[in-house]
């Protein structure tokens, strides 16, 4: 296992660990979101963390750890959103859109599973060039991966060209995941 593999492991652990956790207090209640709706709370998020690397200042105390840690966790809801939509529109009600604990955390592990794939596969071919960036340009990615989703979501997913959001929200996580593992690795107050 490679130190990338290795460090990966630790964060995707934490981020699924409170995606559990937050399962059981409040169980799939966000299945009630729609997928534009998961994008901007994503964005909430990204914006929060740059606006704090501009300004410097965080005056809610949150660590922006916790907010890549959510970023993580919304974007895996997405996918698992994206997979399960015809579901959500179909659903009579919204207490049948709950999800058990166990099938949550199965499609979880999925899709996550898939995402850590691909970035193995892209860290290969681009020989790990994330450890010589900034977390503020990670940050800056992610926000420009979300104003991309946002125009395939306003053009009712259709693309030309294009991947369509599904990669993009696999390279949020990754890119989130790229920011916890340099966060864990730098002295507070340097990371940008």
């Amino acid at each position: 296992m490679t130190q990338t593999e290795k460090e990966f492991e630790i964060q995707t652990k934490l981020c699924r660990d409170i995606f559990e956790k937050k399962t059981r207090d409040y169980g799939t209640s966000w299945r009630i979101l729609r997928l534009p709706s998961l994008t901007d709370q994503i964005f909430i998020k990204a914006n929060r963390i740059r606006s704090i690397e501009e300004t410097g200042e965080n005056r809610i105390g949150d660590d922006v750890r916790g907010e890549y840690v959510a970023m993580v966790n919304y974007a895996v809801m997405a996918l698992i959103q994206q997979e399960l939509g015809s579901e959500v529109q179909k659903a009579e009600s919204e207490d049948s859109m709950e999800l058990p604990l166990e099938k949550a955390m199965e499609l979880y592990d999925k899709h996550l599973g898939r995402t850590v794939k691909l970035m193995l596969d892209k860290n290969h071919d681009y020989g790990e060039a994330w450890r010589q960036m900034r977390v503020s340009s990670m940050t800056d990615l992610i926000l420009m991966k979300l104003k991309r989703i946002k125009q395939i979501e306003d053009n009712d997913g259709k693309t030309l060209i294009s991947e369509g959001v599904e990669g993009g929200y696999m390279d949020i996580i990754n890119y989130s995941l790229f920011c916890l593992i340099r966060l864990g690795n730098v002295k507070p107050g340097t990371e940008n």
